[in-house]
């Protein structure tokens, strides 16, 4: 029976993904050597960039903290960091959102998708090895990535004394002093992460657990788990995205960028979803899954594409609209100053003009063909935007896209693919006793 399949994770991928960390590693070590024998990028107008700065008290704070020694790191070592965060952030989201989809499905008491949750399923097992990655990255690099971690910029008697910065130190320092240890930030972090994992491990056991037993009770059981973490998730993931992105530029803000960061994270985990699916698929596997299964991922990626981009323009409208000094500077840096004004643009080409075009055709959405040339777009597209979203704020006009920062995209993601197909190859790659299994099996549209 095609219920009753299981995933192999053959030699031949295990091969594949390890040549692909190897890849990585070579090109992190390369650009790790070009980096410190080359400096760090030099394209920018250093008389449009001190304009720039002068828009916003703050930015005179920032460059007064790095005079004074603040962000002391070597360029090149500043660069890993940043790198390490960025690519842990965007990992970090796409194993939550595999956790996400299968709520939504059973919250939903969608039918539709019974034959691929367990993908998402296994994605999500990667969501307790980013959250000590983010533990381990944030205590190494913290004063580099997060200028407001430094305990002077809430001394009134320290000449960096950072008048805004100390009245928001409650949200980072509560339960401790401010300038101190972020005890209320961390608190944050490890609950989120920890409340994630525990949601995942208790809807698992009721998947799993729904293969021996049958019936309803555990897909009942799921269904309400479910529910609950979606409203935990509402929460914990506009705020994780206020501490982890918002805050490396500290004092620049929106109340669209929670829905923004969790918009970026959506799409790409969709993508993810389907491009695991549409190869699994063409392997020989998910039997059930038809030209209708892929019809409604395809239309996933298309809509929420058509989504992120009216987040997108929502902020930036709104922003360009009120034009308030403090806000704009925030555009004003990653679209007139090399090296983020190319991976500004081609941000929206990459996330919405080639999606929109490539899948806009029902027949597009049918094919493997175009979704295996079309969810790669959108999972790169958005690496871009989390990149103009992070490396800005923390590297200046020091940034770039280089080897080291390919090298260690690839090495994430072979080590995502890693875990997520040995997570899957470890359980049933159907659930055979869904109680919708059959309504999916007629699945039409």
């Amino acid at each position: 029976m095609a219920a009753d399949e299981q995933y192999i994770f053959k030699p031949e991928a295990k091969r594949n993904i390890l040549i692909l960390l190897g890849v990585g590693v070579v090109l992190f070590v390369l650009g790790i050597f070009l980096a410190k024998s080359g400096g760090h990028h030099e394209g920018a107008d250093h008389g449009t960039i001190e304009v720039t700065k002068s828009l916003v008290a703050s930015t005179e704070h920032e460059a007064a903290a790095e005079a004074g020694g603040h962000h002391g790191s070597d360029p090149w070592l500043k660069r890993i960091y940043t790198s390490l965060w960025h690519n842990n952030i965007f990992f970090a989201g796409i194993g939550i959102i595999g956790l996400f989809f299968v709520a939504i499905q059973y919250a939903a008491q969608a039918g539709w998708s019974a034959p691929i949750k367990r993908i998402p399923l296994a994605m999500g097992q990667w969501i307790p090895i980013a959250g000590v990655l983010m533990l381990i990255i944030w205590f190494v690099a913290k004063g580099d990535i997060f200028h407001w971690t430094h305990h002077d910029l809430y001394d009134p008697h320290s000449a960096d004394y950072d008048t805004i910065l100390d009245q928001k130190s409650v949200y980072f320092f509560w339960l401790g002093t401010k300038g101190g240890f972020p005890t209320f930030y961390i608190l944050r972090m490890v609950l989120f992460f920890g409340l994630w994992y525990w949601f995942y491990t208790l809807i698992r056991k009721q998947m799993l657990a729904e293969d021996i037993n049958g019936g309803t009770q555990h897909w009942y059981s799921a269904r309400k788990l479910s529910a609950v973490f979606l409203v935990i998730f509402a929460v914990s993931s506009s705020v994780a995205a206020w501490d982890w992105v918002m805050s490396i530029d500290p004092h620049w803000f929106s109340t669209m960028f929670g829905w923004y960061v969790f918009a970026s994270w959506w799409v790409t985990g969709l993508a993810v979803i389907t491009l695991i699916v549409v190869y699994l698929k063409d392997a020989g596997y998910l039997k059930m899954v038809n030209a209708n299964h892929l019809h409604d991922l395809g239309k996933f990626v298309f809509a929420f594409s058509v989504f992120w981009t009216y987040i997108w323009f929502s902020q930036f409208l709104l922003i360009y609209y009120a034009n308030i000094p403090e806000e704009t500077v925030y555009f004003v840096e990653r679209m007139k100053h090399s090296p983020y004004s190319w991976i500004f643009y081609l941000n929206l080409v990459l996330n919405f003009v080639l999606p929109f075009l490539l899948l806009m055709t029902r027949d597009a959405k049918r094919h493997m063909s175009m979704l295996k040339v079309i969810c790669p777009i959108v999972i790169v597209g958005h690496w871009f935007d989390f990149y103009n979203m992070i490396t800005p704020g923390v590297m200046q006009y020091n940034g770039g896209v280089g080897l080291l920062e390919i090298g260690l995209a690839f090495i994430f993601f072979a080590l995502f693919l890693w875990v997520a197909l040995n997570a899957l190859s470890k359980m049933p790659l159907v659930a055979k006793n869904h109680p919708m299994m059959e309504e999916s099996l007629h699945h039409h549209i």
